[in-house]
């Protein structure tokens, strides 16, 4: 079944204010740049955006960062955003810092149904604020919930029609992980070609996990 095609600005249509958005990319390398613009445009608020990082001021998740439109971040770190930080300073933006690869965990666990993750990271330091502890075999571990949202904002270098997705070296980062723990995936593609493109095995993503398709770049 062919997924229906939409523009950045029916995507961005489909987000509203408060909605907890997964947004992939990494210093916005694989980031959905033409959803995010369209964001802008319609000047949604109070996100809370699940991510990497915050990119950059002038690009990817820094820019919704910078026009006030996220109340809440979750990420591994802010990316090179001074902004970010400023805002955290001030208040104006709550920010929970996720080490890298807890972070991915607890998404890979929203998109499986788990109810979470032990991990021994963060052990001893602010990141054990507020969690769980868990004794196995006499060792201390941390339960780190799992992370779902509203909306994946995804970013492909392919799909085909049915939606099976394909990412490019380090385009591909958080992306695949994000689509599988969202009530809702649209993503935007380099390029859209016809289903028998492509073997199946070529594909990182099912097409079954993408709802949307946009005409990116």
């Amino acid at each position: 079944m062919e997924k229906e095609r939409i523009s950045p600005q029916q995507a961005a249509a489909m987000v509203e204010d408060g909605m907890t958005i997964m947004i992939g990319g990494f210093m916005a390398v694989g980031t959905p740049g033409k959803i995010i613009d369209a964001l802008l445009e319609k000047g949604v608020r109070d996100l809370t955006i699940i991510a990497n990082d915050t990119g950059f001021i002038d690009r990817g998740i820094g820019k919704l960062v910078v026009n006030k439109q996220v109340k809440k971040i979750i990420a591994s770190h802010i990316g090179l955003n001074p902004e970010t930080g400023k805002q955290m300073s001030s208040g104006e933006l709550e920010a929970e810092l996720v080490p890298q690869g807890t972070l991915v965990e607890r998404i890979r666990a929203g998109g499986a149904g788990l109810g979470g993750v032990l991990t021994r990271t963060g052990l001893g330091t602010v990141v054990e604020n507020d969690k769980q502890r868990v004794m196995i075999d006499g060792q201390p571990w941390l339960l780190e919930r799992p992370l779902q949202a509203d909306i994946a904002l995804i970013r492909c270098s392919v799909a085909d029609l049915a939606g099976n997705a394909m990412f490019n070296k380090t385009t591909k980062n958080f992306n695949p992980v994000m689509a599988t723990a969202a009530r809702l995936v649209i993503a935007e593609c380099e390029s859209i070609v016809p289903m028998d493109h492509a073997a199946a095995d070529r594909y990182n993503t099912p097409g079954i996990f993408i709802d949307y398709l946009v005409k990116g770049e």
